[in-house]
C-alpha cells in the first residue's frame, strides 16, 4: 500500500513539472509532425510582427487621441500617433527579424 502510495507521488510529481533530486524535470520534446509542417512553419512570427505593427499603431494613435481631447483641439495629435506608432513599431520589427546574423542589417 506505501509503495503504490509512493510511486503515485512520484508519478504526480514529474507530471506537473516540479523539482526532483535538486533538479527541474522537464518532458522530452514532443515529435513534430513531419507531414504538413513546413506550410505553418513561419505562422507565429507572421502573427508576432502582425500584432507589434497593429499594437504600437493604436498604443501611439491612441496617446495622440488622448492628447487631442485634453488640449481642447482638432484631430492633430492622432495622426502624429499614428505615424509614430508605424515608425516605431516597424523599427522594432527590424530589430527582431529584419537584421543578419553578422548585424550588417
Amino acid at each position: 500500500f506505501l509503495e503504490r502510495d509512493h510511486l503515485a507521488a512520484e508519478t504526480w510529481q514529474r507530471a506537473t513539472l516540479t523539482r526532483r533530486n535538486g533538479r527541474r524535470y522537464t518532458p522530452g520534446a514532443m515529435a513534430e509532425d513531419q507531414q504538413g509542417s513546413d506550410a505553418w512553419a513561419g505562422m507565429g512570427t507572421g502573427w508576432a510582427i502582425s500584432s507589434t505593427m497593429v499594437g504600437g499603431i493604436a498604443a501611439w494613435g491612441g496617446l495622440g487621441y488622448l492628447a487631442d481631447r485634453l488640449l481642447g483641439i482638432g484631430h492633430v495629435f492622432l495622426p502624429i500617433g499614428f505615424l509614430l506608432g508605424a515608425a516605431g513599431s516597424t523599427y522594432m520589427v527590424w530589430l527582431r527579424y529584419g537584421k543578419d546574423e553578422r548585424g550588417d542589417g
